[in-house]
């Protein structure tokens, strides 16, 4: 069983940056696709960013292209997501998934495993 634990969310003004972290646990962390979601008060769950297990293939929702940037620590079993130039519909609770299969399946909201959330809120 896999354990997702994320951190760094927190509140910010619009424009402002902020890193959110997961770390893995239970499994070979290079076994992983991980990703990114997040979900806004009366909306559904939608998928952020992803980024395959050799860290060699990256996926951007197209909303947080050019702001958004995913990236993996293999030595620390994290992946991160750093969000800059943030905006008011950035608000949301944010997720880690991971997924021991085909990227392609988390990347449509189907992963293995979620982490337990963390909040963002971007304040204009």
């Amino acid at each position: 069983q896999v354990q997702l634990v994320e951190s760094g969310g927190g509140v910010v003004q619009a424009g402002g940056s902020l890193r959110l972290s997961c770390v893995a646990s239970g499994r070979t962390f290079t076994d992983l696709h991980m990703g990114w979601f997040r979900q806004a008060p009366g909306k559904e769950r939608e998928f952020v960013a992803a980024i395959s297990w050799s860290g060699g293939s990256l996926v951007y929702e197209d909303s947080v292209k050019g702001r958004f940037t995913i990236s993996r620590d293999t030595a620390k079993n994290t992946v991160y997501l750093q969000m800059n130039a943030l905006k008011p519909e950035d608000t949301a609770a944010y997720y880690c998934a991971a997924h021991a299969g085909r990227m392609e399946t988390m990347s449509r909201g189907e992963p293995d495993y979620w982490g337990q959330g963390t909040q963002v809120t971007v304040s204009s």
